[in-house]
């Protein structure tokens, strides 16, 4: 029963970061401190959701195929976030 309630919890972490579009739509979203306290906070998401995955496939061996799919998926997002993260911080050390 647990592995089904962490490949659902990976799967909903799998469209989370997609959300960001329809909001980037508003113009509110575009103005600047919003756009980089959204873009941050979707960056940990991802961050701490490819977390969530991995610890699920290599601690709890959840390792069914969808879980694997979700791993890399998850995985990507993860360096994804390290990225922005990593340019907005670098951007504000100048």
């Amino acid at each position: 029963m647990k592995d089904k309630i962490l490949t659902i919890v990976s799967t909903v972490i799998l469209f989370v970061p997609w959300t960001i579009l329809p909001l980037r739509s508003f113009e509110w979203a575009l103005e600047s401190p919003v756009a980089e306290i959204m873009i941050a906070c979707y960056a940990v998401f991802m961050i701490l959701g490819g977390m969530f995955t991995f610890f699920a496939y290599a601690k709890v061996k959840v390792q069914n195929n969808w879980m694997k799919a979700c791993l890399v998926i998850n995985g990507l997002y993860a360096v994804g976030g390290a990225c922005a993260l990593g340019l907005m911080v670098t951007q504000n050390l100048r």
